[in-house]
């Protein structure tokens, strides 16, 4: 009678390990996973900030370029130059005709 007590408790315990263990593998399991969805997050959002930065740094260049035609413009002579880069200004003795 006492072996079969201490097989059911060895049993009992067998099961416990058992049950502890796929627990145990099963939350290393999802630990795995879900490292492997953050590095991918991580790099989509390492590409994202690449593109980003690429196109602000873009931007940039032509804000520059605008802000110095902007200044060059109301700097002495500056009138001068809109004008002649402004070649479809009518001249004084023209008359402007509007087609309907």
């Amino acid at each position: 009678m006492a072996a079969a007590i201490q097989r059911q408790t060895d049993r009992r315990e067998l099961h416990c390990s058992l049950l502890a263990l796929a627990a145990k593998a099963g939350i290393v399991v999802l630990g795995c996973v879900s490292l492997i969805r953050l590095s991918l997050a991580y790099q989509e959002r390492l590409d994202r900030h690449s593109e980003l930065a690429a196109v602000v740094s873009i931007e940039s260049a032509k804000l520059e370029t605008l802000q110095r035609r902007f200044d060059h413009l109301f700097s002495i002579g500056g009138e001068k130059r809109l004008i002649s880069e402004q070649d479809q200004w009518i001249g004084p003795n023209r008359m402007r005709i509007i087609w309907r």
